[in-house]
């Protein structure tokens, strides 16, 4: 069943830079009816979530992600298009939303649980159990506004857990708060989620959207630019972040000697080696030009796609000669065995070096990517085994 449709819903906001830019947005908007200049938060997002489906939201801040959950919660309307909501919300999409700071805890406690539709006996039932949940001692007869932002935190999440809604919207909540807290929050949503609830949720913990949500959608400049399963909608978010951190060109090539003329990865059963399965041979096959006829060195190293090295070895460690196959042209293939790096982007680089491999004369890189589904975390894969003591 479809819990939440959004149709081509955008958003935008009147720009208000100056001190007569508020007067001027009114006029447009009670006699012109036209947007006047503004800020573009969201174009044309289209989404369904149905019963039981966990979605991660991701994307860089100022993206919309926040917008958008505040739309789907009814907190704000969108300027055009449609939504759609079939069942109860619980949304924390703020430090403090609803949370009278004169009152204290427990005293915010019934009033939110009265708000969301209990009875009395309903609400003296549950307050145990939440402040158990939240956890905050003898804070809990303390105003809230002198609370800090991780029990402020804490008393919203453990509000939500007796509330058990159709539909659980949270933005950043588990980036707020201890570890301690943070592993009960994800407990408490693994096993609403495992009843048949369904999550929205914001994060820039691309570990948080992969444990907790099935699919994910990339929000970029107020556009879907991707959505899907949550392990390849993150990918290829993290792989966006690493190339646009990266400083180092395609292609570095100089006008001396020893050059390298072709490159290519291979994977195995595919001539085209751009897309590897995580944990297969990755052979890398190239051609290098020497001008005195003699072998030159060829080095390679691996990279993350943002530049940071992973590995590197050149034939002079092995002592491997390039084998010649014309004049001036030598070959060679290196095969890496059960390449061990984690799904993302990388980049591959071959040198030329000079025969004694001192100097490094060229250099020439290309992309591949690899692909699977693991949790893990890092680069690469080590091989381990869990035993006990």
């Amino acid at each position: 069943m479809r819990l939440v449709g959004l149709n081509n819903v955008s958003k935008h906001y009147p720009k208000l830079l100056h001190s007569g830019d508020r007067l001027r947005a009114l006029y447009s908007v009670f006699y012109t009816k036209s947007k006047g200049p503004h800020f573009q938060v969201l174009q044309d997002i289209n989404l369904e979530v149905h019963q039981g489906e966990s979605l991660g939201l991701v994307g860089v801040n100022g993206a919309g992600k926040s917008t958008l959950l505040k739309i789907i919660a009814g907190v704000i309307k969108p300027n055009s298009g449609s939504v759609h909501v079939n069942g109860r919300i619980s949304a924390m999409l703020e430090l403090g939303a609803g949370f009278h700071p004169e009152y204290t805890g427990r005293e915010n406690i019934r009033l939110a649980l009265s708000l969301a539709g209990l009875s009395g006996g309903e609400v003296t039932q549950r307050l145990p159990e939440i402040i158990e949940f939240a956890d905050i001692g003898g804070y809990i007869e303390e105003p809230i506004k002198h609370y800090s932002s991780g029990m402020v935190v804490r008393l919203g999440f453990a509000v939500m857990t007796a509330v058990q809604p159709d539909i659980l919207i949270t933005d950043e909540v588990l980036a707020v708060g201890d570890e301690s807290f943070q592993k009960k929050c994800i407990s408490w949503i693994e096993s609403y989620l495992s009843g048949g609830g369904t999550l929205l949720l914001c994060s820039h913990s691309m570990f948080h959207i992969q444990k907790l949500c099935r699919k994910a959608c990339w929000i970029h400049e107020g556009r879907m630019r991707a959505y899907g399963d949550a392990f390849d909608v993150t990918r290829d978010y993290l792989a966006y972040h690493e190339q646009k951190s990266m400083s180092d060109p395609k292609l570095v090539s100089s006008a001396s000697d020893y050059r390298v003329t072709e490159l290519s990865l291979h994977s195995v059963g595919k001539s085209d080696g751009s897309q590897i399965e995580m944990g297969a041979d990755l052979l890398i096959a190239g051609r290098l030009h020497s001008p005195d006829g003699r072998p030159p060195t060829v080095a390679i190293g691996l990279l993350r796609a943002d530049g940071t090295p992973i590995y590197g070895v050149n034939s002079d460690i092995d002592g491997f000669i390039p084998k010649q196959a014309g004049a001036q042209v030598y070959e060679f293939n290196l095969r890496l065995f059960a390449l061990p790096l984690l799904p993302g982007k990388y980049t591959l680089r071959a040198h030329a070096m000079d025969p004694e491999g001192l100097r490094l004369f060229d250099t020439m890189e290309q992309g591949f990517e690899i692909y699977g589904r693991t949790r893990e975390l890092g680069v690469c894969r080590l091989a381990h085994s869990w035993e006990s003591t």
